[in-house]
């Protein structure tokens, strides 16, 4: 007897196919598995995303009017003080583009997170209240810069 007639797959790697519409006993008899009837359960039927079956769609119900002051906002680069501590003691826009921290363009805001123990000099477009306190407690000065 040859090699050839004993191989068989693997165990666990063929399945039985699923024989479906063959009665009720069957476990997919009756709608062989589809849910129930109507548009899903026949030959090409499919719903287009959005849609909740005649009823206006969420995206005609919302308005569509309003006011967004997206184009004219005033947009600001976020630094926090905790970052400023390992940069010296005078801090510029141009020393943070320097080490990458902010794009070049771009207005500057300095927030009150992290610890300042070290006297510095920061010149920025707007501080948070709370940093503003904390760099003058530990020493340091704010210079507010024309935006």
């Amino acid at each position: 007897m040859s090699l050839l007639a004993n191989l068989s797959p693997g165990e666990g790697a063929t399945h039985y196919r699923k024989r479906v519409g063959r009665g009720i006993g069957s476990g997919l008899g009756g709608y062989s598995g589809k849910g129930g009837k109507g548009q899903t359960q026949r030959s090409g039927g499919s719903i287009r995303r959005g849609f909740e079956g005649g009823q206006t769609p969420l995206h005609r119900r919302l308005p569509k009017f309003g006011f967004s002051n997206v184009a004219f906002e005033t947009r600001y680069e976020i630094i926090n003080i905790g970052q400023l501590a390992a940069l010296g003691t005078h801090i510029d826009p141009a020393l943070l583009v320097s080490k990458g921290l902010v794009k070049k363009t771009s207005l500057i805001k300095i927030l009150g997170h992290g610890e300042l123990k070290s006297a510095v000099t920061v010149k920025a477009h707007k501080f948070s209240e709370k940093a503003k306190q904390a760099i003058e407690k530990a020493g340091g000065k704010t210079e507010l810069l024309k935006v």
